[in-house]
């Protein structure tokens, strides 16, 4: 049986703003051609399917479109939510969408209920995992008594993967995947992820999820094996720009009699590149050199000395596509002293003097000087007169 291993769609996520639905579109769609090309069995999606529990209309009609893409291609689906989604919502009609080949594997309770395929060497049992919040889920794993156990990750995903192996112990010679959405020990994480839980409590050993063939993790945004049989896949596409340059991909699983036989990096498309810039304004908008990213994803972070005017609207004009913006200029000193440690013992009118140099990077004329000092005088009587 052959599975591609995927996650982290986030269908409705935005880049500062921008709406990224017909990138994701493109990107997601094209899944169908792999599966297509590469023959494959299963598409796996491990968690955050959506950005958000209520994804808007455009984004369920681009879930919609994209699935129907794969099954036409011939494999089944089957995803869980992360905890981005909501899995009340995401499980909806999931008894029925099966029978058209997705699988939602949606509730707590459930969770040892496999989605159960057969290849010619027997059956494949495809266990997918819920995101587990720890103060929900120990309650529907029964974890809620005296001693408040299951307060962590960890604990509530040990005691689903007790479960799931208590399971397989009934199914002799079934080969296994289980779909988590999880952090795990081992895994680098991007800026683009929001933490699962407060502290270190989300922090789950690998050790969790053994004896299974093959582990499909969700969560980390960036693409890494663990160890042969447990990955990360990444999200589809790159949703900050610490993740300019990331090659995105997904995993190609093969199962024999045995087991796992084999995993290949499947690499994705880029729809459109995320590049930062630094420089002065005036430099960037006249280098030649930038001419081959003008129609990326830009961020840009201005050196000028001086806070330039209208920066945004005039980088746009060169990079259409420009969607963050932000200035350094006055942003060190050369004693290195933080702003606050500038302004200690100053008075209130120093203050609002060292915060408009601060902003502007050169000092107030002396009519905004005067200006400041009438507003501060009338924000003092004020406060007197209460």
């Amino acid at each position: 049986m052959r599975l591609l291993h995927t996650s982290d769609w986030h269908i409705g996520r935005s880049l500062h703003g921008t709406d990224l639905l017909a990138e994701q579109e493109a990107v997601l769609s094209g899944l169908a051609g792999v599966v297509t090309a590469e023959s494959v069995d299963v598409v796996l999606v491990a968690g955050d399917v959506y950005d958000r529990a209520v994804p808007s209309a455009d984004a369920t009609a681009v879930l919609s479109r994209v699935v129907a893409r794969i099954r036409r291609a011939g494999a089944e689906v089957v995803l869980t939510p992360g905890n981005h989604d909501s899995a009340r919502r995401l499980g909806t009609f999931s008894e029925l969408l099966a029978a058209g080949g997705l699988h939602v594997r949606a509730e707590t309770r459930n969770l040892d209920e496999p989605v159960l395929l057969a290849d010619e060497h027997g059956e494949v049992a495809i266990y997918g995992l819920p995101f587990l919040e720890p103060e929900v889920a120990r309650h529907e794993l029964g974890l809620s008594g005296a001693g408040g156990g299951g307060k962590s990750h960890e604990a509530v995903l040990r005691t689903a993967m007790d479960r799931v192996r208590a399971d397989l112990f009934l199914r002799p010679d079934t080969r296994s995947v289980v779909l988590a959405h999880a952090f795990v020990g081992g895994g680098v994480p991007s800026e683009s992820e929001r933490d699962i839980c407060v502290g270190g409590v989300d922090l789950v050993p690998a050790a969790v999820f053994e004896e299974v063939d093959y582990v499909a993790l969700g969560h980390l945004h960036r693409p890494q094996t663990l160890s042969p049989r447990m990955r990360y896949s990444g999200s589809p596409m790159a949703y900050s720009f610490g993740e300019a340059g990331q090659q995105k991909l997904v995993w190609l699983v093969d199962l024999d009699a045995s087991g796992l036989a084999g995993v290949r990096a499947i690499p994705l498309p880029v729809p459109r590149p995320l590049t930062v810039l630094i420089g002065h304004l005036e430099v960037l908008l006249a280098d030649p050199a930038h001419a081959a990213v003008e129609d990326h994803f830009v961020s840009v972070r201005l050196t000028d000395a001086v806070r330039p005017v209208e920066p945004m609207r005039r980088l746009q004009a060169r990079f259409p596509h420009c969607v963050h913006l932000e200035w350094s200029g006055a942003g060190a000193t050369a004693d290195g002293r933080s702003y606050q440690e500038r302004l200690r013992g100053r008075s209130a009118l120093e203050v609002a003097g060292e915060f408009v140099q601060h902003v502007r990077g050169v000092p107030a004329s002396s009519a905004e000087r005067e200006l400041l000092s009438r507003a501060l005088g009338a924000a003092d009587r004020a406060e007197v007169g209460r």
